[in-house]
């Protein structure tokens, strides 16, 4: 267990907020955005799926005063594959984004690369890794 710093219970909780945005505006109004983004409409509603979940867990981690270390570290590992996940999703030639579309997609990448970092910077700060 980790007692979590002030920096990263607010960089989870940052992370929740936007996440649960994000989930709430791709699962209710998927049908909206796709032609938007041009991108499709089961991929907008499952990813907002996905995010309700996930923004229940980070943001029960963030109102949390000790941790385990590995469900931090989920997180961040999580939020580093993502970023990752979604600059090769424009290249993987699945979806064919219009322009909009790709950029909110390498903004939502950035945006999450950003709380894997900070989350990290929050981790060290909790004591949960060692510098190196």
């Amino acid at each position: 267990m980790i007692h979590l710093s002030q920096f990263l219970r607010r960089a989870l909780l940052a992370d929740a907020v936007f996440s649960g945005l994000s989930a709430v505006a791709m699962t209710l109004d998927a049908g909206v955005l796709a032609p938007f983004l041009n991108l499709p409409e089961a991929l907008l509603r499952e990813t907002g799926l996905f995010l309700i979940a996930y923004t229940l867990l980070v943001g029960w981690l963030g109102t949390r005063i000790s941790v385990p270390r590995m469900l931090v570290m989920i997180v961040i590992i999580g939020n580093a594959a993502w970023t990752l996940a979604s600059i090769a999703l424009l290249f993987s030639g699945a979806v064919s984004p219009n322009l909009l579309g790709t950029i909110v997609i390498v903004a939502q990448a950035i945006a999450t690369g950003l709380f894997a970092e900070l989350q990290y910077i929050g981790l060290r700060r909790s004591g949960g890794t060692v510098a190196a």
